[in-house]
């Protein structure tokens, strides 16, 4: 019996979902059946229905499927269901009460870098961004994080397209200048932002990576520079990768 057949349609459009949810890159038809099996006419009409119902999107070359809005909004979804969401909040916790600052869980979307979890810090004087804020990717600790783990071509292609918008007399406008403290920042496993969001505010984040090492948020801890300073933040950069990688164990190890 040919797979089409034992396959049911509904089944076969998840499976392709799970399919390119599961890769590091974008992938063609084609690539996506040889973990599958079907029909060629079968996956790539599958495929066009899928974009035009908004789960999947075509890639800078139109030739490759990932992930479009609708599928990771039902992936966030899915991860704020379950006991992971409860287990990560105390680690975030946990790392808060440490730092004595605002820590943030931060995932990429297409609009900039999301937040999908909070713990706010006990001062009375904070900077207010609350679970559900977007910023950019060109000046926020979240962001260069994020950019730093792109392999360098990717990395250098993403920057380029990016609207290097000043937000702050330190926000970075040049790609050249963005690109290289991107490097810096994959050598040494942290990302920081001296007032370039927000002037008056300091940050540094680190990646929560999942067992295969891909990258999967990053955590940020931020103040006002009033009482963190970048030296005093950046001496806080092993306590967030002790939580980083505490998350890494329980979500995903």
């Amino acid at each position: 019996m040919a797979a089409e057949e034992r396959i049911p349609t509904n089944l076969r459009m998840l499976l392709i979902l799970e399919v390119v949810a599961r890769s590091d890159r974008p992938m063609t038809p084609t690539e996506i059946n040889g973990e599958l099996g079907l029909p060629k006419q079968t996956v790539h009409r599958l495929c066009t229905t899928l974009e035009a119902e908004g789960f999947l999107t075509r890639s800078t070359d139109g030739k490759r499927m990932q992930p479009a809005r609708r599928l990771m909004d039902m992936g966030a979804g899915l991860v704020q269901a379950n006991r992971d969401m409860i287990i990560r909040h105390q680690v975030l916790e946990q790392v808060a009460a440490t730092v004595r600052e605002a820590v943030n869980y931060v995932v990429p979307q297409e609009t900039g870098m999301h937040y999908l979890d909070r713990v706010e810090t006990d001062w009375a004087f904070r900077i207010q961004l609350p679970v559900g804020t977007n910023v950019p990717f060109h000046c926020t600790a979240s962001g260069k994080t994020y950019l730093s783990t792109l392999p360098p071509a990717a990395r250098r292609a993403f920057v380029l397209g990016l609207d290097l918008k000043p937000l702050t007399s330190k926000t970075h406008t040049d790609p050249s200048t963005l690109l290289e403290e991107l490097a810096e920042t994959r050598k040494r496993g942290y990302a920081v932002d001296n007032e370039e969001f927000m002037d008056g505010m300091v940050a540094i984040a680190v990646p929560v990576t999942e067992a295969q090492g891909r990258y999967v948020a990053s955590v940020a801890m931020h103040g006002p520079s009033q009482r963190l300073n970048l030296d005093k933040a950046v001496d806080e950069r092993n306590v967030l990768l002790d939580g980083a990688m505490r998350l890494q164990n329980i979500l995903f190890g």
